[in-house]
């Protein structure tokens, strides 16, 4: 687990800055048949940008993630595992904070599911609408960039619906995957 209060001020400073006006946290809901639930939830905070050198910084000092590149030369810095969202990412962002109110509902929001998945909510139906009920407005709402709303979601969920129309409908809908991503 990060000890935050390890990481330099300026340092943790300059990184949450940094998030406060590029990084995202996100939630998404991916279609699995080789789950219990139709759904599988996942979080994700990352960061682009051109610059490598800073992306390096959120690795260093946050102690988990990947990095990654595209071919027209932006790179992300990314952690989709719950432990190190749970035990490195929102640990950091507690201990320095951000300044716009936007993000700090993000965040508040992000730390929200978080407990929620921990807890095993996102297992249940109610859990999953809980979920939904709480993303809804992270990311300016991210509705119109999400590729399955939240009834093809918890349609999965109701009797009387095929879940065979219901997987036909959500098939059609490539890549498989609801992150919205903000700028």
């Amino acid at each position: 687990m990060l000890d935050a209060s390890q990481v330099p001020e300026r340092i943790g400073s300059y990184l949450a800055g940094f998030t406060d006006g590029e990084g995202s946290f996100n939630v998404s809901f991916r279609k699995r048949r080789d789950y219990a639930m139709p759904w599988k939830v996942s979080l994700c905070f990352n960061v682009s940008q051109k610059d490598q050198a800073v992306l390096t910084l959120f690795l260093r000092y946050l102690g988990c993630g990947t990095m990654r590149s595209r071919p027209d030369g932006v790179w992300y810095y990314e952690v989709n595992t719950l432990t190190a969202i749970v035990e490195n990412v929102i640990p950091f962002f507690e201990q320095f904070g951000f300044l716009s109110e936007k993000k700090q509902r993000d965040f508040a929001k992000f730390k929200q599911i978080a407990a929620l998945i921990q807890d095993g909510r996102h297992l249940t139906r109610d859990g999953i609408e809980q979920i939904l009920a709480i993303r809804r407005d992270m990311n300016d709402g991210g509705a119109m960039r999400r590729k399955y709303s939240d009834r093809s979601i918890t349609g999965l969920f109701e009797p009387g619906e095929s879940s065979e129309t219901v997987r036909r409908a959500t098939e059609d809908r490539i890549p498989m995957d609801d992150t919205v991503r903000s700028a």
